[in-house]
């Protein structure tokens, strides 16, 4: 006679996702939303550059540039408020716009200080670009996750690459290669893949016919990465900001600023 106790039960009559049916669904998430210190700004936002930055080392460099003005914020209802501090910290899991030291808000800063998850992505892609801003042009800086790398990246080294809409290589010009937003600098390797919110905002990018361009660089801390952007920064997008790190140790920005971007499914395949 079989023991009833120590016996394996049977195996279930019900499916798994018959089972879910008696579990209530869990409710969704508030949706993200822009809150701008204008109270009746001119929506939409109208910038003829929006950067975007997602990097450590990005993050770090216009943290540090004194010429922007606080414009609003950017609100994920599941990232916590508590802990944030009065002043915009490197540490704060935060996502505020600047004004780049212009009054008609020409160019602005979007600098997100927090993951953004997979089921995210798009939406928060839609509200930053084509929505309540509008932008002519979009540059997006991000780093390099060497599990989506074709070939062998070194942590010794430094290297940059860039990805482009349709409407960037092509530009006002027909094809002109000096229009390019980061002229000189190498294409993402074929065979690599980039992922999460800033293939969303690239897609969004071409979606919307807009011009935008991603750099993405490598490692993703340090202080020789943080020297590479700079200059492209300086030389290319922003010449006549100061983005020099005068008195600042840029080691020291590492300790400041470890945000670790989750695995997404938002891909793109170059």
């Amino acid at each position: 006679m079989e023991d009833v106790i120590t016996e394996i039960p049977p195996p279930s009559r019900f499916f798994q996702e018959d089972l879910n049916n008696f579990i209530p669904p869990s409710p969704s998430l508030p949706l993200p939303f822009l809150v701008l210190s204008n109270p009746k700004p001119d929506k939409p936002l109208r910038p003829s550059l929006l950067v975007i930055a997602l990097s450590s080392p990005s993050l770090y460099i216009f943290h540090h540039l004194s010429t922007k003005t606080l414009i609003g914020s950017f609100i994920l209802p599941e990232i916590p408020f508590s802990g944030i501090s009065v002043e915009p910290s490197l540490g704060d899991k935060t996502c505020n716009i600047y004004s780049l030291n212009d009054e008609d808000n020409s160019t602005l800063l979007v600098s997100v200080q927090h993951g953004v998850s997979a089921e995210r992505s798009h939406f928060v892609a839609r509200l930053l670009i084509g929505e309540d801003i509008v932008p002519e042009r979009v540059l997006i800086l991000d780093s390099i996750q060497s599990s989506n790398f074709r070939g062998k990246l070194s942590p010794d080294e430094t290297y940059a690459f860039k990805l482009e809409t349709l409407a960037e290589r092509k530009g006002s010009g027909g094809g002109n290669v000096d229009f390019s937003l980061l002229k000189g600098l190498d294409y993402f390797p074929s065979g690599s893949m980039i992922d999460g919110l800033a293939a969303a905002l690239l897609s969004r990018c071409q979606l919307k016919n807009i011009k935008g361009t991603l750099c993405v660089s490598w490692p993703e801390f340090g202080s020789s990465v943080v020297t590479l952007i700079r200059s492209l920064l300086q030389r290319n997008v922003l010449p006549s900001l100061d983005l020099s790190l005068k008195g600042v140790v840029q080691d020291q920005y590492a300790r400041f600023n470890r945000i670790r971007h989750q695995p997404y499914d938002t891909e793109l395949y170059t």
